[in-house]
């Protein structure tokens, strides 16, 4: 029989014994929400764009910091977008610097053989993006709309003659002079409105809808940007 100094001892471990053998824990953090990639119809796809009217008010191009290098591996947006898209790999120098090379053009179907010779396009330009939602933006959302190489069609490199005609004109005032390109360009553009939230007025609307329906079996591919 245990006397009552046993029996207190005996208490007083069995007490303690939870608290200093059973590891810690720590609450997991949740997982963040993953959005799936879109595919849809490009006629649906264009109904499905919210529409409210345009303002410029506010907007200067410094409000998108673009052409960062976001890797740190020495070439900037502009030069990743080059690298990617060639038809012909260029040799990359110091500095990222790009010689020789072949890209092909899509806005009027060219073949360039000087990176110099090119822009690289925003699908949907930073000031059109500005007028149709990213004027409530951060500035790290804008900056991560002017550097997105996550999808293949929001930036492409364009002759500069064709992406200088282009400016910052969307759809109802300005197509591809290649009309080939036209459903091509169309979903492009759509695309990059719908992955960002993007808004249209009624004219662009209008114009892209018109257009589409010259694209029978067209589609629209997408991930949604959080």
């Amino acid at each position: 029989m245990l006397t009552p100094l046993l029996r207190a001892a005996a208490v007083a471990a069995l007490t303690v014994l939870p608290l200093t053998t059973l590891p810690a824990t720590t609450a997991a953090a949740p997982a963040p929400a993953l959005r799936a990639a879109v595919t849809m119809p490009l006629g649906q796809a264009i109904a499905s764009l919210p529409r409210a009217a345009e303002s410029r008010d506010g907007y200067t191009r410094s409000s998108f910091r673009h052409w960062v290098d976001a890797d740190r591996d020495g070439c900037n947006t502009r030069a990743e977008v080059l690298i990617n898209e060639a038809i012909e790999p260029p040799t990359v120098g110091a500095r990222c610097a790009l010689s020789g090379g072949v890209w092909w053009s899509m806005y009027d179907e060219q073949q360039v053989t000087a990176a110099s010779a090119l822009d690289v396009d925003h699908m949907v330009p930073l000031a059109e993006a500005w007028d149709s939602g990213a004027s409530g933006w951060t500035a790290t959302r804008r900056q991560a709309y002017a550097n997105d190489l996550d999808a293949e069609r929001s930036l492409i490199a364009v002759t500069a003659k064709t992406n200088r005609s282009k400016a910052d004109q969307d759809p109802a005032q300005w197509m591809p002079p290649a009309a080939a390109q036209h459903c091509a360009y169309l979903a492009d553009w759509t695309a990059t409105k719908a992955r960002w939230q993007l808004t249209v007025d009624d004219a662009e609307r209008q114009a892209l809808a018109t257009a589409a329906a010259h694209c029978p079996g067209a589609t629209v591919e997408y991930e949604p940007v959080p």
